[in-house]
């Protein structure tokens, strides 16, 4: 079938990848229009981007997905199917019928638990022991289509949102092929998606990055890693914020919430339950750390907090 594949982020280039090397041909690419990066603010092509142009492959950068030019220049390429990974915009009513086999979602959940932005974070954060990777049919909704494959990946205990989302990067993109081979043989039929089971994943803001202490270490544990690398987890300390990376939980007797108990070569902050050890730790305005070096460098006091 003659493809547009529409994506955004890194985490859609092994599926781009594997659409370039399958059977099917990637004729033109879309993707979210060049964005300000670093400290700079330097207008940079989304990495989807600059892997078609490392690919040859034509890229479309639309403001609005709805715009009059912009379907035109699609339906110019006479799309078969559009294969979308993380696309990050939503796609109108008008453009759904351009390409003649439908545009085909890969999702980060097994639909229909974590509709939505955040899928792979809510999971780890809402302690779920299986996730996965769903092909679909986009309609009007929210990832409400159809269901045209599945494959399953459990959570590992220590997974951060980062690491599971590569796993399923790479496992959904054969399972994108996969579903787009046996569609363009007509061996598959689109399942409606079932009504009991349904769960929203909206997008993780910085906010939800904050880290309350007054939460058992389990969910401490879970809410930092579900926030690594993005949003990033964070707390305060003497009234700044303090990145945290993923912790480790700890048995220490006789802890508050928030207090911070030093060791020689740890360090460790209370909960509701217990205490976690931190791992590194990003003081305002400096780069990542070890905790201990940190601890030694701001001299914490006797019964300190983070709040």
């Amino acid at each position: 079938m003659r493809l547009v594949f529409a994506g955004t982020p890194q985490v859609a280039i092994p599926a781009l990848d594997a659409c370039v090397g399958s059977q099917h041909e990637v004729v033109a690419v879309i993707t979210r229009p060049d964005a300000p990066t670093g400290r700079g603010r330097v207008l940079t092509p989304s990495p989807v981007a600059a892997r078609a142009g490392e690919l040859g492959i034509p890229v479309l950068k639309p403001v609005r997905a709805g715009d009059p030019d912009f379907l035109a220049e699609l339906r110019a390429y006479e799309p078969e199917c559009c294969p979308v990974v993380a696309y990050g915009g939503l796609l109108p009513r008008v453009s759904l019928g351009i390409p003649k086999r439908g545009w085909i979602n890969l999702h980060f959940s097994v639909l229909p638990a974590w509709r939505g932005a955040a899928p792979v974070q809510h999971a780890i954060w809402r302690g779920d022991d299986v996730t996965g990777a769903t092909t679909f049919l986009l309609d009007e909704g929210l990832d409400t289509g159809p269901i045209l494959g599945v494959v399953t990946e459990t959570i590992r205990p220590s997974d951060t949102s980062g690491e599971l989302l590569t796993r399923l990067s790479h496992t959904g993109a054969s399972l994108l092929v996969a579903t787009l081979d046996a569609w363009a043989d007509g061996m598959l039929v689109p399942v409606p998606q079932p009504s009991d089971g349904v769960s929203h994943a909206p997008k993780i803001t910085v906010d939800d990055g904050r880290i309350t202490w007054d939460q058992p270490a389990t969910a401490v544990d879970r809410h930092i890693r579900a926030c690594t690398p993005e949003p990033g987890a964070w707390t305060e300390f003497r009234g700044e914020r303090l990145g945290l990376g993923p912790v480790q939980l700890a048995e220490v007797p006789d802890v508050s919430p928030g207090q911070i108990v030093v060791e020689k070569s740890r360090v460790l902050v209370g909960t509701a339950t217990g205490a976690v050890q931190l791992g590194e730790v990003k003081p305002f305005g400096k780069k990542h750390m070890n905790a201990a070096d940190w601890a030694r460098g701001v001299r914490i006091v006797a019964n300190e907090l983070m709040s």
